[in-house]
């Protein structure tokens, strides 16, 4: 991949964020204290960690269909979740889930944690594990695994809906009937989309300082 095209990932990814959150900062932060805690967070809790207005937090969130509640009006998460998804990624001995592939692949720069990410191809049912650092991917397993994304820079009714579409897929030959029934998707390469997802972290200021050592995993 070519720098002007990892750019333009870059760019897609960012568009994709800008549309959607009215408070991207404000989900940042409630990815770190589910991360933190590995329990549920109260309205209340984000607020205060993030010095926002109570009702500002109650808005935004009231807006975004996809976040997981549980009963007692605590948010279990949004991108990053508590609830299992195909998409789980460990780390320090705890697990945490992500709304779609790309979602995982990026938790290691926004958490400044190393860890695992892992998946189950949807087309051939072969277990995907990747291994990553906030800045490396140290091995992926199998080497020709991919991600598959669609990613509108226009607003969605439901971001979650969007995230769905977003699998690892164990080849890029196992993602082509996902390609046929969504010519504006694409598939690459995990590495790559690791460094786009990187380099679209840092742009948007989300970049955690991480103190693991390289070798983690």
């Amino acid at each position: 991949m070519s720098e002007e095209q990892i750019q333009a990932g870059v760019q897609k990814l960012t568009g994709v964020v800008t549309a959607n959150l009215g408070m991207p900062d404000m989900f940042v932060r409630l990815w770190r204290l589910l991360a933190e805690r590995g329990e549920p967070v109260s309205v209340e809790q984000l607020a205060t960690a993030g010095g926002w207005p109570l009702e500002a937090i109650r808005s935004e969130l009231g807006r975004q269909p996809g976040v997981d509640w549980e009963d007692d009006g605590t948010i279990a998460g949004f991108g990053l979740t508590l609830h299992p998804t195909p998409h789980a990624f460990t780390f320090d001995g705890r697990v945490v889930y992500g709304f779609c592939a790309t979602d995982v692949v990026n938790f290691p720069a926004i958490l400044g944690r190393a860890g695992v990410a892992e998946s189950t191809c949807p087309a051939t049912g072969r277990r995907i594990r990747v291994e990553l650092t906030p800045n490396d991917v140290l091995n992926v397993e199998p080497p020709e695994a991919v991600v598959s994304k669609v990613h509108l820079t226009d607003a969605v009714e439901n971001v979650r809906d969007l995230c769905d579409l977003g699998n690892f897929f164990s080849s890029t030959e196992a993602a082509a009937d996902w390609l046929a029934t969504h010519p504006q998707g694409e598939v690459l390469p995990i590495a790559e989309e690791f460094e786009i997802g990187r380099r679209a972290v840092r742009e948007l200021g989300w970049a955690a300082h991480s103190t693991d050592r390289p070798h983690c995993c």
